[in-house]
Parts: structure tokens; C-alpha cells; sequence
């Protein structure tokens, strides 16, 4: 079983910054073969904000591209994956719970969620 911790969200100004972390405890011998970060605004359905596959390959909804950035590390040492969101010019629309999602075939894992608000 794979467990995901997030960290990062928090109270935040339009225009300012947030990075999220999504710390996961996982075997060197296993591989994230896609990890990505989705968000739920309230009354709203989950969406896909960005998408990392095979750690390299990147992809982003149309309305975070350019702000965003997803990136993923990993820790021999320590046996965890961490994988990162770094969000530039937040707008009050990005406002929503933040949660990662890992795939370890052939099972996936969820975060937990952290709060994400935008204030204008």
C-alpha cells in the first residue's frame, strides 16, 4: 500500500505563489508511471490541472499553462517519490482542494487533499 502525504496549500493573494508537495513511500523497485494533480472547487467536478508521464512528459489544462509547472524527484535513500506543483500568478478561480494521484501499476493513489485559496 502506497501513501500519499500532501503539504504546500495555504491562504495566498492573487498574483502570489504556493508550491504543493505530494511525498509518496514507494519501493526503488516499483515506478510512477503517471502522477498528476487534480483539483475541486466547491459545486464543481474534480478536474485534472497537470499530468507528468514516464517523468518527463508534461501536460497542463489550458487554463494553468504558462503558470504551473508539475515536476517529480525521488530519494533512493529515503524510498519516497515527491511529486511537486509549482504555482505562479494564482488567480481566485484557482481557488479549490488541491490532490495528487499516482499511478503504480496496476493501482492508482490519492492524496488527501490540501486547501488551496486565492484572495483577490
Amino acid at each position: 500500500q502506497v501513501q500519499l502525504v500532501e503539504s504546500g496549500g495555504g491562504l495566498v493573494q492573487a498574483g502570489g505563489s504556493l508550491r504543493l508537495s505530494c511525498t509518496a513511500s514507494i519501493s526503488i523497485r516499483s515506478s510512477i508511471d503517471v502522477a498528476g494533480w487534480y483539483r475541486q472547487a466547491p459545486g464543481k467536478q474534480r478536474e485534472l490541472v497537470a499530468i507528468i508521464i514516464g517523468g518527463s512528459s508534461t501536460n497542463y489544462a489550458e487554463s494553468v499553462k504558462g503558470r504551473f509547472t508539475i515536476s517529480i524527484s525521488r530519494d533512493n535513500a529515503k524510498n519516497t517519490v515527491t511529486v511537486y506543483l509549482q504555482m505562479n500568478g494564482l488567480k481566485p478561480e484557482d481557488t479549490a482542494i488541491y490532490y495528487c494521484h499516482i499511478v503504480v501499476p496496476p493501482n492508482n493513489y490519492w492524496g488527501q487533499g490540501t486547501q488551496v485559496t486565492v484572495s483577490s
